[in-house]
């Protein structure tokens, strides 16, 4: 090791072990997998960097792989983020300096022949056929594919000792509850107030003052892994029996909108989901891009994803936009299919047969939408609660039921 390295090296261990809290330093013993769960803000970014910069600084040709849920995220937060890989990694660890870092491939070449590479979980064929001593896995429960998980572990044989670190806000899916069950798993559990030293005390406060006693806040905050609420109309585990990697061929597509009436900070989202009906004659969830926004940038949005899966047309309700809707619509294009809806009947009641077909397994998610899978399993016809995917999501599958002949009669 050549001498600048290694006190970069040793410098770079010396910071870490006097700053980090002991939950984040690499825990001793036998284990396959270091499950960290945590809040919002607890460092876990941070940790997941440091283990592997650490480890692949530390070891002679090495391979460490560095997933995150996409493409997007993998270089804005695991390599170029405040805490990511790149602000950690000396300068004299490179293999040539910081050309070492290729961002069109994201990996980096390290001075003693080991090297980052980093992976989209959103591409689970990418990980078939390589093979790792390390990796570590960034916000697991938000993965698209879960295949992505398995086929990382095919990949895990390299070294004595392959291991792998999850950093992530839990979400109560099958993949995160094996893990926490499995006795190879090493888990630490943490909320958001633990890294009180090193966030804004006004951000603190607002955590407390919205979310304090909340199910978001249980979750988002405090990483606790929620159980199924009673009342719900769905739970996770409805949703996981028939979810599906790929997206199958079908007979049609739509894509349904429920517009936000305002937009500013404490403005709802505007909920597009994206539908379609196999040729299968089974139900599908393919895509969710719902957000606050703004009207122009919905309605291009609307208008994307209708181009994007080939969609028949676009279903919108109208009850507080009214004729706006579908002018906005038109403004992006003006020969776009369209169809208007509106609700005269309760929430509840246009949820319920929807509801049905997912108990019948009549209904698959291509992947994982975590905020909307949220409002789903949440939602018990609270009139204070306002779940926009969701209501997109009950107007697709109504359409595409009624389409195929589906009696839904209580539907308005």
């Amino acid at each position: 090791m050549p001498t600048t390295s290694k006190k970069a090296t040793i410098q770079l261990y010396n910071d870490w072990y006097r700053r980090a809290r002991t939950k984040q330093l690499k825990p001793r013993g036998d284990w396959n997998v270091w499950l960290i769960l945590a809040g919002r803000g607890w460092g876990k970014t941070l940790t997941g960097a440091i283990d592997v910069v650490l480890y692949a600084i530390s070891h002679e040709n090495v391979r460490v792989a560095v997933v995150a849920p996409t493409s997007g995220d993998l270089r804005r937060v695991c390599f170029e983020g405040v805490s990511g890989i790149i602000s950690q990694m000396p300068l004299e660890c490179y293999k040539d300096g910081y050309s070492s870092y290729n961002k069109s491939t994201s990996e980096i070449e390290l001075y003693n022949g080991s090297k980052i590479m980093g992976f989209s979980a959103s591409e689970p064929d990418r990980f078939r056929g390589s093979q790792y001593h390390r990796a570590w896995c960034d916000e697991l429960a938000a993965w698209k594919y879960p295949d992505s998980w398995n086929q990382l572990q095919f990949g895990m044989r390299l070294g004595d000792r392959p291991q792998t670190v999850v950093t992530t806000t839990p979400r109560p899916t099958s993949l995160i509850k094996q893990l926490y069950d499995r006795q190879d798993v090493y888990k630490t559990q943490g909320s958001t107030f633990e890294n009180k030293d090193n966030l804004a005390e006004s951000a603190l406060e607002l955590f407390k003052k919205q979310y304090e006693g909340t199910r978001l806040g249980k979750q988002e905050l405090y990483a606790e892994i929620l159980e199924d609420i009673e009342g719900a109309l769905w739970s996770l585990s409805m949703i996981e029996e028939t979810r599906v990697n790929e997206i199958p061929e079908m007979k049609r597509v739509v894509v349904a909108v429920d517009p936000a009436v305002t937009n500013n900070k404490n403005s709802d989202e505007t909920g597009i989901v994206v539908c379609g009906l196999g040729i299968d004659n089974r139900y599908y969830i393919i895509d969710d891009v719902s957000g606050k926004m703004s009207a122009d940038a919905w309605a291009k949005t609307a208008v994307n994803v209708y181009y994007k899966y080939k969609a028949s047309r676009i279903i919108a309700e109208v009850n507080n936009g009214g004729d706006l809707v579908e002018r906005l619509l038109r403004t992006v294009d003006k020969n776009i299919p369209y169809k208007s809806v509106s609700a005269s009947r309760g929430k509840v009641i246009r949820a319920e047969p929807i509801s049905a077909l997912y108990e019948q397994q009549r209904v698959s998610h291509c992947g994982v939408f975590s905020k909307l899978e949220d409002q789903m399993c949440s939602f018990t016809g609270d009139k204070s609660t306002s779940p926009d995917r969701l209501d997109a999501l009950v107007w697709g599958l109504t359409e595409l039921s009624k389409s195929s002949m589906t009696a839904l009669w209580r539907v308005s």
